[in-house]
């Protein structure tokens, strides 16, 4: 799938979202996701080929409406599948002066790894505030946890990561 880095394939978006990430969000769920997690709360965004094409322009715009939100949320399907428009998103929303977390199926190791041989990875982890990692486990499902699903999954303070050269946990 060639990437276009001025759209992304969504299947939609949520304008206010308290369950994506600290605070009131704007969350943008992709479209397409390799891992086909078993339980996954949003199978509709598995197929690549579903969904539209939307210009970052009309998000952008979506997200300037609302002067209250404290971040923005990239969700999915996988936005690490579209790395490049989703860094081309995060400039425009770190310029607004909100912050982002990103979710993914993928690790926190393995996004590394990846980040090595795709550059897009590798910028979209670098504007990330919170990364959300790991595939939804079925047999790890945990709803009292907070922004994720599955007690597999953690919350990467991406920022301190930075900071302190080793993977750090946001305390939430």
């Amino acid at each position: 799938m060639e990437e276009s880095k001025n759209t992304i394939r969504i299947a939609g978006v949520v304008r206010e979202s308290i369950v994506d990430g600290p605070g009131l969000r704007f969350t943008v769920f992709c479209q397409g996701c390799p891992h086909h997690c078993e339980g996954c709360h949003n199978m509709a965004t598995h197929d690549f080929s579903g969904g539209y094409d939307c210009e970052i322009s009309r998000i952008l715009e979506a997200i300037d409406e609302n002067p209250l939100l404290d971040g923005v949320t990239f969700s999915g399907g996988e936005p690490m599948c579209q790395p490049e428009a989703f860094y081309n998103l995060a400039v425009q929303v770190k310029e607004r002066g909100l912050n982002i977390v990103t979710y993914t199926g993928f690790t926190y190791e393995e996004l590394i790894t990846m980040g090595e041989s795709n550059i897009g990875v590798k910028k979209l982890m670098d504007l990330t505030d919170i990364l959300v990692d790991g595939r939804f486990v079925l047999e790890e499902r945990d709803l009292t946890l907070p922004f994720r699903g599955s007690a597999n999954q953690r919350l990467i303070d991406m920022n301190l990561t930075r900071e302190l050269g080793k993977l750090t946990l946001a305390e939430i």
